[in-house]
């Protein structure tokens, strides 16, 4: 029997393997598996692939194929991916190699904080709702899968109903993509620093009151798209440590409400006797702290410890250039 592939991406598939393995036994994680037959599968294809001038993908042991390139290739080709998602469409990965050019600094800074009532809280006091879309979609999911429970293993009807349920699936995914895509573009492309919390999301899943709200709202996957576009438009994303008392903390004078619940939304410093939104307040503290050149004091300050030590006072930077988006407490 002999297989018309092409070699290289067997290859492909071996290096993945060994990688899966050398991860494997240095604890990085899991023993490796067998990808299911019907989850998203790609190949990785590092040459002898090519454009044609009419725009159609050209690849090994196969003929043109036609493609919708949604834009133009900067710098040099170096390797493609081809995917299939659980629904059946194809997409393709091109990975080319190019210098990008630093983006000139743009915008002020800004503190952000994650949340679920209301997806993320800026220092300057505006609140981005959280959609929820997997919320509102769970309902429809569940009549779907019951239906493709009732099917017969291996049918044509079964293929049909797995389908629908992929594509179901497949929406929420899109919408909360699109969502997150175009605030994480707005966030880097108008601020020249972002601070944000370094979450222990994996540890926060373990609350099973909050998993599913949490596991929705994709904390991780913004993250990620914050670093990566910081990079492409000239913002610095910086993290602040996950263990600091960002909505405990008054922003004003330093003084922390130790019984600080998470039904309490709102409270009063006894200390300055300033009024607090939670988040807000805990957006503030972050892009406070998360300032290297602050940061550095900290260890040796007590938790009423005026902020004024600390090079802030009255909502604004002291001493360490313009900190922009911090309105007056």
């Amino acid at each position: 029997m002999t297989c018309n592939l092409d070699s290289q991406s067997l290859q492909q598939t071996l290096k993945d393997l060994e990688s899966a393995f050398v991860r494997f036994f240095k604890k990085l994680g899991g023993f490796p598996v067998f990808k299911k037959k019907r989850n998203r599968q790609s190949f990785r294809i590092p040459q002898h692939w090519s454009i044609t001038p009419d725009g159609m993908l050209k690849l090994p042991k196969m003929q043109p194929i036609k493609m919708v390139q949604h834009r133009e290739m900067e710098g040099a080709p170096s390797r493609v991916t081809i995917s299939k998602t659980p629904t059946g469409k194809y997409y393709v990965s091109i990975l080319v190699e190019y210098d990008p050019k630093e983006a000139p600094l743009n915008g002020g800074k800004i503190g952000a904080d994650l949340g679920l009532k209301d997806f993320l809280i800026t220092s300057e006091g505006k609140k981005y709702p959280n959609p929820r879309f997997y919320k509102p979609a769970l309902k429809r999911l569940k009549r779907l899968q019951r239906s493709l429970s009732r099917k017969v293993k291996g049918s044509s009807n079964r293929n049909k109903q797995r389908l629908l349920v992929a594509r179901a699936h497949e929406l929420v995914v899109n919408q909360r993509l699109d969502m997150q895509h175009k605030l994480s573009l707005q966030l880097t492309c108008d601020h020249q620093v972002v601070a944000v919390e370094d979450l222990h999301i994996k540890g926060m899943v373990k609350n099973h009151k909050l998993a599913q709200a949490i596991s929705d709202a994709a904390w991780g996957q913004f993250l990620t798209m914050l670093e990566y576009k910081g990079k492409l438009y000239g913002c610095e994303i910086r993290r602040l440590d996950r263990f600091f008392p960002s909505s405990k903390r008054c922003s004003r004078c330093g003084y922390i409400h130790e019984n600080l619940t998470l039904d309490i939304r709102e409270w009063t410093c006894p200390d300055c006797n300033t009024h607090h939104d939670r988040d807000v307040n805990a957006s503030t503290n972050i892009l406070i702290f998360s300032d290297p050149q602050i940061r550095q004091e900290l260890p040796e300050s007590t938790p009423k410890e005026p902020v004024e030590r600390q090079g802030y006072q009255g909502g604004y930077s002291l001493g360490l250039g313009s900190c922009a988006g911090l309105p007056p407490q």
